[in-house]
């Protein structure tokens, strides 16, 4: 699925702190973090960021179970802005 992507207007320093905390024990989750930041991080919006960061709380077997739909969002985490970044991380 393509996303249409705005310009962004994500500060840099931010985007830093993001691609920091996307730095994963697991090996798996930290090719697929990085690939999508790459990708995507200069275009995500405010909402798509704190979608992120509810999937960045995560522990790691949990975000790589959602990652390679294992299981789906469930309860809180379950927001139209973390089902978008998790399809967006899907397809990266």
């Amino acid at each position: 699925m393509e996303y249409a992507r705005p310009a962004s207007t994500l500060d840099p320093a931010r985007l830093r702190r993001l691609r920091w905390r996307s730095r994963r024990g697991l090996l798996e989750n930290d090719l697929v973090l990085t690939r999508f930041l790459a990708a995507c991080g200069d275009g995500l919006t405010e909402d798509e960021v704190l979608g992120l960061d509810v999937l960045l709380d995560l522990p790691d077997n949990d975000l790589l179970d959602l990652i390679l739909g294992r299981r789906e969002l469930t309860g809180e985490t379950s927001t139209a802005a973390t089902r978008r970044v998790l399809d967006m991380l899907r397809s990266a």
